[in-house]
């Protein structure tokens, strides 16, 4: 499973990975109350993102790093959601990998530097049928296909923590 941290759009995509094989299982972008205080945007967050593990199951999760940004308080803010996304696998007995954006690009597209479009015409192709537009849970199947890779290349599986 991969997350992308967000308060205002947080992507979430799950793959079934086998050797090389990708499978699509589901994605979707979980968007808290944008208008509620920050705590509970922060337990939206964290709530929804417990329910797609309970239902997916997943073995492991990954996310994204936080990039700094221009706006202290933005990057404060997306430094609070990426905390609940590590959290909530956390809790879950997951393992976490974390991967920077500039890794998860070159990973699935071939360069760092590719664009949102980009990211998301390879999830169409090397899923074919899943249908991801441009955006965070284009995203979050990237982030989850650069976990399955690494895991691939190093040749063990993250454990779940019991």
């Amino acid at each position: 499973m991969g997350l992308d941290p967000s308060l205002v759009a947080c992507g979430w995509g799950v793959v079934e990975s086998e050797g090389t094989k990708l499978r699509h299982i589901a994605h979707g972008v979980v968007r808290p109350n944008n208008k509620a205080e920050l705590p509970a945007r922060l337990r939206e967050l964290f709530e929804a993102l417990t329910d797609i593990i309970r239902i997916h199951d997943p073995h492991e999760t990954a996310v994204e790093e936080a990039f700094m940004k221009n706006n202290a308080a933005s990057a404060l803010k997306l430094g609070q959601a990426r905390a609940v996304c590590l959290l909530a696998p956390s809790l879950a007995g997951l393992a976490v990998g974390e991967y920077s954006p500039r890794s998860v690009k070159k990973s699935v597209v071939g360069t760092g530097s590719a664009d949102k479009l980009q990211v998301a015409h390879m999830m169409n192709v090397l899923m074919p049928g899943c249908g991801v537009k441009a955006g965070d849970a284009a995203d979050a199947l990237a982030i989850a296909i650069c976990h399955a890779h690494r895991v691939n290349a190093a040749g063990t599986l993250y454990r779940r923590a019991v």
